[in-house]
């Protein structure tokens, strides 16, 4: 399968930063959208952001734009999801995910993805 890994999380003071890391094991993260979600108790699912090199495309969900970034390093295989000004409401498990064919060229934050990490968590507070 081609199941990310992610890693980063941890504990934060609110207005505080944290980078967290989505690592492929056996292939090419760039080949795929990759996709951040987060799900907090008692919450449904909630799409972050997606990257997608085929269509230099980003994008981010209302509630974190202007303060989360995704990138990748192609020569670690590796997508970042740069997480500042964090908020008591951003703490949740947050999810890596391989996108299906189609997400590649549409680069969505919804439903079209196929494999996923076991996610981190991120906890924001004081």
């Amino acid at each position: 399968q081609l199941q990310p890994v992610e890693f980063g999380g941890g504990l934060v003071q609110p207005g505080g930063s944290l980078r967290l890391s989505c690592a492929a094991s056996g292939f090419t993260l760039d080949y795929y959208a990759i996709g951040w979600f987060r799900q907090a108790p008692g919450k449904e699912r909630e799409g972050v952001s997606c990257i997608s090199s085929s269509v230099g495309n980003t994008n981010y969900a209302d509630s974190v734009k202007g303060r989360f970034t995704i990138s990748r390093d192609n020569a670690k295989n590796t997508v970042y999801l740069q997480m500042n000004s964090l908020k008591p409401e951003d703490t949740a498990v947050y999810y890596c995910a391989v996108g299906s064919p189609l997400a590649v060229a549409t680069c969505p934050i919804g439903e079209e993805y196929d494999y996923w990490g076991h996610g981190t968590q991120v906890t924001v507070s004081s």
